[in-house]
This record gives C-alpha cells, sequence and structure tokens, in this order.
C-alpha cells in the first residue's frame, strides 16, 4: 500500500512538472536614431505661372477690303516688315490715281492764279485796276493754294491707304492663329484680330507671391531694388513635369498687393532662343531659397496620417509621435522642419513604419547620425 502511495505521488509530480508554462522574455527591437542639429539646405518654391511673348501684338487692319491674299502660316516665324495679308488693292489705286490727279489739277490752279495775280500787280502799279482787284487776285492765288495743299494731303492720305493694304508684321515673332482667309471682308473694326505675332525670343513668366512672402524678402534684402538684386536665379517646371534647361531672373516685383487675394504679381525673364516656351502655355516658377541653421530629417524617418507628418521621438527610451510640419529639399530625401522638433531631440532613423506610441526602442549605439 505505502509503495502504491509513493508510487502515485511520483506520478503526480511528474504530470505537474510537465504542465508547467516556460517563461516569456520581451524582446526589445533595435534602431537607428538621429540625434538632430542645425544644418544648411536649399529649398525650391514652385509657383503656379502663366507664360508669355515678350510682346504679344494684335494684328488689325488698317482699312477696310477684302483679303486676296494670305502670305504666312500658323505658328510661322515671320520677321519685322514681312507681309502677313494682302487686301484688295484695285479701289485703292483707283483712289490713289484721283488723288494724282487732283494734285495736279491743283498745281495749274495754282500756276494759273499766280500768272493773274502778277498780272495784276503791274496793272496796279500803272494805276490801271484798283486796289480791290489786286486784293481779290490775292486772295484767288491763296485759295489755289490751299486746294493744292488739301490735295496734297488727299494723296498722302491714298498713298497710305495703298500701303495699308499690305499688312506687314511689326516685329520679329511668331503667328498666331488665322482666323480670317482669303475672300473675308475685314475692316479695322473687327472684334478680333487677323492673327497674332509674338515676340518668343524672350518669354515672360508671370506669378504671384504672398503678402508674408514679399514682406519677408525686404525685411532680409531692403527696398524693392535690392530684392531684384539679390534674388537667385529661378528655374521653370513645365506643365509636363520636366524642368527646362534655361534658367531665367525675376525681373519686376509689383510693390501693390492685390486686397481679394492678398498677392502681388512677379514677372521672370526666360531666354527662349530654341522655340520651346509658347506664349499662353502655363507652368512653375522654381525659386531656390538657402536655409540656414534649419533642422533637417530623412523622408525615410517620417510616416504620414491624416495629411500630417510625423515622427517618433526617443524619450526615456520610449517613443514618443510629434506631429512636424516641414518643407521639401531641392533633392526630394530630406525634410527642413519648421516647426515640431527642436536641436538635439532624439528620433527614430529607420522602420518607423513598424513603430506604435510608447514602444520601447533599443538604440543602435554604433549607427547613430548626426
Amino acid at each position: 500500500m505505502r509503495k502504491l502511495i509513493g508510487t502515485a505521488a511520483i506520478v503526480c509530480c511528474f504530470l505537474m512538472s510537465g504542465c508547467k508554462q516556460p517563461s516569456v522574455q520581451t524582446v526589445t527591437a533595435s534602431y537607428a536614431v538621429l540625434t538632430l542639429q542645425p544644418a544648411d539646405r536649399v529649398l525650391s518654391g514652385r509657383y503656379p505661372a502663366s507664360i508669355q511673348g515678350r510682346q504679344d501684338i494684335a494684328i488689325y487692319p488698317q482699312v477696310s477690303g477684302t483679303i486676296s491674299k494670305v502670305n504666312i502660316k500658323e505658328g510661322q516665324r515671320v520677321r519685322k516688315g514681312q507681309s502677313l495679308f494682302m487686301i484688295d488693292q484695285v479701289p485703292f489705286q483707283e483712289a490713289l490715281h484721283m488723288a494724282n490727279a487732283n494734285v495736279e489739277a491743283a498745281e495749274a490752279g495754282v500756276a494759273t492764279a499766280q500768272l493773274v495775280y502778277d498780272s495784276r500787280v503791274v496793272l496796279f502799279d500803272e494805276q490801271v485796276i484798283s486796289a480791290f482787284d489786286l486784293k481779290s487776285s490775292q486772295n484767288q492765288l491763296l485759295t489755289a493754294k490751299a486746294q493744292l495743299a488739301q490735295a496734297r494731303a488727299q494723296q498722302v492720305t491714298a498713298q497710305n491707304n495703298l500701303r495699308y493694304t499690305m499688312v506687314e508684321s511689326p516685329l520679329d515673332g511668331v503667328v498666331g492663329t488665322l482666323p480670317f482667309r482669303e475672300g473675308a471682308l475685314v475692316s479695322p473694326s473687327l472684334p478680333t484680330p487677323l492673327t497674332t505675332v509674338s515676340d518668343n525670343s524672350q518669354m515672360y513668366v508671370y506669378f504671384s507671391l504672398t503678402e508674408n512672402q514679399l514682406f519677408d524678402l525686404t525685411r532680409e534684402h531692403g527696398s524693392m531694388d535690392e530684392v531684384l538684386a539679390s534674388l537667385p536665379e529661378v528655374g521653370l517646371q513645365l506643365n509636363n513635369g520636366t524642368m527646362y534647361t534655361e534658367k531665367g531672373y525675376i525681373e519686376t516685383i509689383s510693390g501693390v498687393i492685390d486686397p481679394s487675394t492678398g498677392s502681388v504679381s512677379a514677372r521672370a525673364v526666360f531666354p527662349n532662343e530654341g522655340g520651346l516656351l509658347h506664349s499662353g502655355a502655363s507652368g512653375k516658377v522654381v525659386m531656390p531659397r538657402s536655409v540656414h541653421g534649419g533642422l533637417v530629417v530623412p523622408c525615410s524617418a517620417t510616416f504620414e496620417m491624416q495629411d500630417k507628418i510625423f515622427v517618433y521621438k526617443v524619450v526615456d527610451g520610449k517613443t514618443r509621435s510629434a506631429a512636424i510640419e516641414v518643407a521639401l529639399t531641392d533633392d526630394g530625401k530630406e525634410y527642413v522642419v519648421t516647426s515640431g522638433l527642436n536641436v538635439g531631440d532624439v528620433i527614430v532613423a529607420e522602420g518607423v513604419g513598424m513603430l506604435r506610441d510608447g514602444a520601447e526602442v533599443k538604440v543602435k549605439t554604433n549607427e547613430n547620425r548626426e
């Protein structure tokens, strides 16, 4: 009996030892961290812009008539003085012929009036005619001369009108659309121009700065002239996202703030020798700005939640999420922190997507970066 009881006790002890669970040990993952220190970076502000030619001149006819010939094509590059359109010249040629004939008749009238006056002077000296007769002949001469001047003015007008039938380009540039073709009746009062000629050798790129940006520029550089002289070259991002190869410069900044938008208009100038830029296009002006002594964090050390950027700060060995405001650097790999962090803060530099608030982290001391 004792032997049976002892055996049962041994079996129970064995079973109890077999059911005992092993102790769970907590494993703390190691993460690289970054201690924030001041650094210098270059940021680029991007401003929506509209692109216009240096000169966009609407071409209107100066006389009324029917277009007899179109000498250009849309998009063609033209030189100053080149013929664009020809308006039917026949009625203007006839008007010039009549004006020339009127001048000749008026010249003959002046010559006749001069002969009469000269003879009347002789007769008056011989006391054959009265002073009244002499004065009358003199007035007739003056009238004939006035008629000649009027005829010559009409001749000049007819010559100009004939010349205006040849519509010429006022500058070197590129032709726009051509809404009127041969046979169309045109006049100076047209609601739309015959075409537009754009001087695209240089392009004006218009964009806006906010009131605060204007204030920051003037506070940093001084007067507006000093601001324009101090601003660096700017780039141009085209509508397809690529960067224009040539650099430009900001030529003017308006000193008047638009009360409806709180912004000021600015104009940058870009060379366009290759003709890549076209009037009426859009893009973005890229303006670089140097930041001295800013706090820089890698984009890989951040995460986004509800359209906000966060980092994990390491405080007493545990993570603490912090919302930050940032500006992206030119290389697209780093943020310059504008608020939310301070010099000396330690943040997790990798693997932030696997972390949660309050998680214990072990610092990889051999991979700390400053």
